[in-house]
């Protein structure tokens, strides 16, 4: 007698540190009979009920859940049973007590009697509504950024130290002509060719090596040799513990810069025959002086003027005279050294910049112009032909000379030397 009541307290107790087990495992723990009557739960189920254990077993889930969503739940109470099989299944339920909608993770698993027949099932839920909202949350960020980044007028792709892309936007994915999923742990050199992979990897690198944002400009050549340009900000970037990572943004600005280079050209050629204007000469004869004075070497000035363009324009008009201007610079422009500097300098007077030509070099270049157009009338509009002379003034640089004006100068004066010896003419100012 005595034995049998140890062994009841024993089992007694076993129970309790059972239940107690039970009710504080941080889950919903139940057991249901062939029925769906419940005939366990734990403290957590009565919890989430809002009712005692006692008023929970021998009732269904239709007086605990939402009718609508019931059918899911029986469904798997019934595959559980039928197939004799566990079941891991999410499962979203609508408490009626609360009007709460939670999502668990359910593990459902057969009960079996002594002679392995089916006598109900026992659950386990974990309430992972937070999971999936915070999933759900991750989701629609990662949608709203991806909508950003794919619709960003920029390439952007993040790239690590060995030289794998760990991410790439719409555009980059478009460039290589791949998806993005095939190209995203793929190393550059395997997605992109070689030598556009080693010309943009050059760069990357320089981030890494100096590990701080760094802004460059990018230049490449696609493969119709039309040359696009990148202004490209990359930044260093620590993902998932030390693995060393690059987030770049390139923007095609190749329409900006040939944009850049028209204004340039604009602000540096004469808006009548196309050819550099007065400030560009200056500039780069300054700069070509100073070159020249440093490295003792010989440079030398023409300066040319119309010959009576005031009659040209008196008699035929000033349209006919601008188009006299346009010829000339293009007779001279296919005769000058490609290192020469042929710029209008006002009205009808030009000037020419011969860099590291010795006098008598200067002088035949100049005689050749004059013999040019003394021999090439000028032909307007196929019926206007006008025979057009000009004087030229030539100077070279001297030891004595402490800037080009000095050189211009002479050459000016030449110019109206020749002027004043009957125009049509050649003149040296020493």
């Amino acid at each position: 007698m005595t034995d049998k009541i140890n062994n009841t307290e024993s089992l007694l107790q076993q129970i309790s540190v059972m239940s107690s087990v039970l009710n504080n495992i941080g889950s919903y723990v139940f057991s249901k009979d062939l029925a769906g009557n419940y005939t366990y739960v734990n403290a957590n189920v009565e919890a989430l009920f809002q009712r005692p254990a006692k008023d929970i077993i021998g009732k269904n889930d239709s007086h605990f859940f939402d009718l609508d969503i019931l059918d899911e739940l029986l469904e798997n109470d019934r595959k559980v049973i039928n197939e004799k099989v566990s079941l891991t299944k999410e499962e979203t339920n609508v408490i009626k007590s609360s009007g709460k909608i939670l999502t668990y993770k359910v593990i459902k698993t057969p009960i079996f009697n002594a002679i392995g027949e089916v006598i109900g099932i026992s659950g386990i839920s974990t309430d992972i509504t937070l999971q999936k909202k915070l999933e759900t949350d991750n989701q629609n960020q990662k949608h709203l950024l991806d909508v950003v980044l794919n619709n960003v007028d920029a390439y952007i792709y993040m790239k690590d130290a060995q030289r794998r892309y760990r991410y790439v936007n719409s555009r980059v994915a478009e460039l290589i002509g791949l998806p993005a999923e095939e190209i995203i742990g793929k190393f550059d050199h395997d997605v992109v060719p070689p030598k556009y992979a080693e010309h943009f990897w050059k760069n990357d690198k320089v981030v890494f090596e100096l590990n701080k944002k760094v802004v460059m400009n990018e230049t490449l050549e696609d493969a119709d040799k039309k040359v696009h340009h990148y202004l490209s900000t990359k930044v260093p970037f620590q993902l998932n513990g030390d693995m060393q990572t690059m987030v770049a943004f390139s923007t095609d600005v190749t329409e900006l810069y040939q944009l850049k280079e028209k204004f340039e050209q604009l602000a540096n050629t004469d808006e009548l025959t196309a050819i550099y204007n007065r400030r560009y000469f200056f500039e780069n004869a300054n700069r070509e002086f100073k070159r020249a004075k440093r490295h003792q070497q010989p440079m030398a000035v023409i300066s040319l003027d119309v010959d009576h363009f005031k009659a040209v324009n008196d008699q035929y008009g000033h349209p006919i005279g601008d188009q006299v201007l346009i010829k000339i610079s293009q007779l001279i422009s296919t005769t000058i050294r490609a290192e020469d500097i042929f710029a209008r300098i006002g009205g009808e007077e030009f000037s020419i910049l011969l860099p590291n030509i010795t006098k008598p070099k200067s002088l035949q270049a100049a005689e050749r112009l004059r013999e040019l157009l003394d021999t090439s009338p000028i032909l307007i509009n196929n019926n206007i032909k006008l025979p057009i002379k000009i004087s030229l003034g030539v100077s070279v640089i001297k030891a004595c000379d402490s800037c080009f004006q000095d050189l211009y100068a002479r050459s000016d004066s030449a110019l109206y030397k020749a002027k004043s010896h009957g125009r049509n003419h050649v003149y040296l100012m020493d």
